[in-house]
C-alpha cells in the first residue's frame, strides 16, 4: 500500500512558475512508475506527465512538453513537477499516481492517487 500526499500548489500569474510535490509513503515507492494528473472543473482528468521506476524514462502531454519537468528523487520517496510558462488553460486540480505497472497515459493504469492541489493560473 502507498499514500501519495501532493503539495506546491496556488495561485500564480500567466508566465509564472510553480514545483508541485508528491511525497509517497512505503519503502516500495522506487518500484513505482509515477505520474501526474489534471482535472479542470468539469472536464475529465487528463494526463501531464509520467516518469519510470528509475527515471530515465519521462513521457509528457503535448500541452505541456517544453514548460513542464516532471522528476523524482527515490532517496526522499518523491515525485515532483516544475511548471513554467505557466497559461491560464492550466489551471486544475493535480493529482500525482503510482503504479507498479509501467507509466502509461492512461490513468487507469495507476494504482494509487494522492488527494490533488489546486493550481489556478491567473490572466
Amino acid at each position: 500500500q502507498v499514500q501519495l500526499v501532493e503539495s506546491g500548489g496556488g495561485l500564480v500569474q500567466a508566465g509564472g512558475s510553480l514545483r508541485l510535490s508528491c511525497a509517497a509513503s512505503g519503502r516500495t515507492f522506487s518500484r513505482y512508475a509515477m505520474g501526474w494528473f489534471r482535472q479542470a472543473p468539469g472536464k475529465e482528468r487528463d494526463f501531464v506527465a509520467a516518469i519510470n521506476w528509475s527515471g530515465v524514462s519521462k513521457y509528457y502531454a503535448d500541452s505541456v512538453k517544453g514548460r513542464f519537468t516532471i522528476s523524482r528523487d527515490n532517496a526522499k520517496n518523491t515525485v515532483y513537477l516544475q511548471m513554467s510558462s505557466l497559461k491560464p488553460e492550466d489551471t486544475a486540480v493535480y493529482y500525482c499516481a503510482g503504479t507498479t505497472g509501467l507509466g502509461t497515459r492512461d490513468s487507469s493504469g495507476y494504482d494509487y492517487w494522492g488527494q490533488g492541489t489546486q493550481v489556478t493560473v491567473s490572466s
